[in-house]
């Protein structure tokens, strides 16, 4: 949680509405449940703060927190670590490089040389349950491939290729840790973590569908550097803190916490549906916590992929065709998610948001059919059509919704401490919420569920009188709604590479003239993005998340390397035929006006004009080639 905790900031307000907010005074940290409190044994604490040094055939991370412990050397020939308790003596010739760092990330192994992946720069952004929370702003990769210099020519190249992918880890967004507490657990699950699993390390505790950087670790987890074994988080944390004159009565702190599972992890085009094993695109873990006079509250909503093999593969129109793989496959696969989702939340409500007609139709139908006999006492379907009831600006109209899914909220529940951390009431059940890209109507649809469950959590604990509303209180009713639309523009940032659609109706209550404005630019920002950019992320996404492990024997004899393409694709690129249809356009105008004092220059200017056409259509019937696309799982 935010409160109580000198470092709590507000994140991602506007100036105005930061000066409305206040913060927890000091002794306000009393109030944090006690069993949340209990921090790992000393002598497996994380060093918080350490120094990197530059040597000639090594790197040497050397803790400087005031922790006691032995320094970390990395091989610079091929990745190998050990523990010394000494720093090598420097050479007085080549001073070593020093950088501080907080965190190593883990280490990734290519062809021939391996990569240490660090945090060089942390920002504070509040606190989690009394405990430190903290965003990575700046990762930096540092290369262990001394090796490679006595490597074949072949495996350099492979190396360079694939090395080059490691560019976008340094940019990878939305990475949270914390030194003291495992991010990838709910309240609930924290609290119910029993008294032999909280002495073992974080890494150890953390849910692995969370861990953003489970597969970095391994290396460091078989040399057993448990002090060095930082867990890392993708999502987002948000806080808004309401003081006295917010609500009339006390100060109450909501956070929304965002944690991205990894299994099927990836960008919005290139990650669709669920893979044989039922793990789905996009699948986000949404909590949000309340703490109020001593009381906590925690409220979990899901959202993910429709969950059975779909795929939409861009081929430069600007909705490209659903296409189901293999529909004999989707009970068996619905089957196992819904499996896998109750072993976790144990009751589950899918609301299927996606529209009844057109061709997200038949998604919605193949969805129904697959759920029909899996359907009991834990497990709910309701279709939405969120677009035909509501349209394009009538989201009030969700309060229909609400009252078709009020009893599941109200039989299942949420999660509750009172002030002498005892367990009052907890979560039995989950709504799983899915549109096409479960972004945009999805994020409305959770931000409506999310502010009536807190409304009951108010009134539960005494704060609210029985009918009393977010609405009757306009500072706190405007920051809500921002808490939310800042929290489903990170998430869209994650998948989409843009904010959410219909942000707005979220952050306003009501669609504007300036909103829909943003929408349409937005749109056009995730076209450009999901034909000319995201194929190459999606890359170094599996890479990093060990989707896509190189093997030294497959890629020198295959052609999935990065930069390897055959056939048309070899030669096919989009800026070169835009540019000959744009020559052949100007030289059909310009021999056209010369038309009449020349009969030639008509036929000239009608054979650049075709010569256009011809380079258009051509590109049309064969879009998929111009785009950027992942070259390590290659796509139909």
């Amino acid at each position: 949680m935010m409160g109580g905790h000198p470092m709590h900031t507000l994140l991602k307000l506007s100036p105005v509405i930061s000066a409305q907010l206040c913060l927890f005074p000091p002794q306000r940290a009393s109030l944090i449940p006690p069993i949340m409190m209990e921090r790992v044994e000393s002598e497996q604490k994380l060093y918080t703060r350490m120094r990197l040094w530059e040597f000639p055939d090594q790197y040497v991370v050397e803790p400087t927190d005031g922790s006691c412990g032995s320094s970390l050397a990395v091989s610079r020939v091929d990745g190998t670590m050990n523990l010394i308790d000494e720093l090598p003596e420097c050479d007085s010739v080549r001073v070593p490089k020093i950088q501080t760092i907080f965190g190593v990330i883990g280490m990734l192994k290519l062809v021939a040389g391996s990569y240490l992946i660090v945090i060089t720069e942390r920002e504070a952004v509040g606190s989690y349950f009394g405990h430190p929370i903290l965003r990575a702003s700046s990762l930096k990769v540092y290369p262990c491939d001394h090796s490679l210099k006595h490597s074949p020519n072949e495996q350099r190249r492979l190396e360079t290729e694939f090395s080059a992918l490691l560019s976008v880890a340094e940019r990878t967004s939305g990475l949270y840790f914390s030194y003291d507490t495992n991010l990838t657990l709910s309240a609930q699950r924290l609290y119910e973590l029993g008294d032999e699993s909280k002495l073992l390390p974080l890494w150890r505790q953390a849910d692995p569908r969370f861990l953003w950087n489970n597969y970095l670790l391994e290396p460091l987890i078989d040399r057993k550097l448990d002090r060095y074994l930082l867990p890392v988080i993708q999502g987002n944390i948000l806080s808004i803190l309401f003081a006295c004159s917010a609500i009339g009565k006390d100060i109450a702190d909501v956070t929304l916490i965002a944690r991205r599972c990894t299994r099927r992890n990836g960008t919005r085009m290139w990650r669709r549906g669920a893979d044989s094993d039922g793990y789905v695109a996009n699948f986000v873990e949404s909590e949000q916590i309340m703490q109020m006079n001593g009381f906590t509250a925690s409220f979990i909503l899901i959202r993910g992929s429709i969950p059975f093999p779909w795929e939409q593969i861009v081929d430069l129109t600007y909705k490209p065709k659903f296409e189901i793989v293999k529909p004999e496959e989707a009970p068996r696969v619905v089957e196992r998610h819904f499996l896998d989702l109750r072993k976790t939340y144990r009751a589950v409500l899918a609301v299927d948001l996606v529209n009844k007609h057109g061709s997200e139709g038949r998604l919605s139908e193949q969805y129904a059919n697959s759920m029909q006999h899996i359907v009991g006492d834990d497990v709910r379907y309701l279709h939405f059509d969120f677009h035909r009831i509501c349209g394009h600006v009538h989201f009030e109209r969700l309060s229909i919704l609400y009252d078709q899914i009020a009893d599941f909220l109200e039989k299942n529940g949420y999660f509750l401490l009172n002030e002498k951390s005892e367990k009052l009431k907890e979560q039995l059940g989950v709504v799983r919420t899915n549109c096409i890209d479960c972004l945009d109507r999805t994020n409305v649809t959770q931000s409506m569920i999310g502010r009536r469950v807190l409304e009951w959590q108010l009134r539960r604990i005494g704060v609210f009188s029985a009918e009393e509303t977010i609405e009757a209180h306009p500072n706190f009713d405007e920051n809500f709604k921002i808490l939310w639309a800042n929290h489903g523009d990170e998430i869209s940032i994650q998948y989409s590479g843009t904010p959410a659609l219909k942000g707005d109706f979220v952050r306003y209550g009501r669609r504007t003239i300036q909103g829909i404005l943003k929408d349409g630019m937005n749109a056009l920002g995730r076209y450009y993005l999901n034909n000319f950019v995201d194929g190459t992320k999606q890359d170094a996404i599996d890479l990093l998340q060990g989707h896509y492990i190189v093997s030294v024997s497959r890629d020198l004899t295959t052609p999935s390397i990065p930069s390897q393409k055959t056939g048309l694709e070899a030669v096919a690129s989009f800026p070169l035929a835009l540019s000959l249809v744009l020559v052949g356009f100007f030289f059909a105008a310009m021999s056209l006006r010369r038309a009449p004092f020349e009969f030639r220059h008509l036929f000239f200017s009608f054979v650049w004009a075709g010569m256009s056409l011809a380079i258009a259509a051509f590109v049309r019937a064969n879009g998929r080639i111009f785009c950027n696309r992942p070259r390590l799982h290659k796509p139909r």
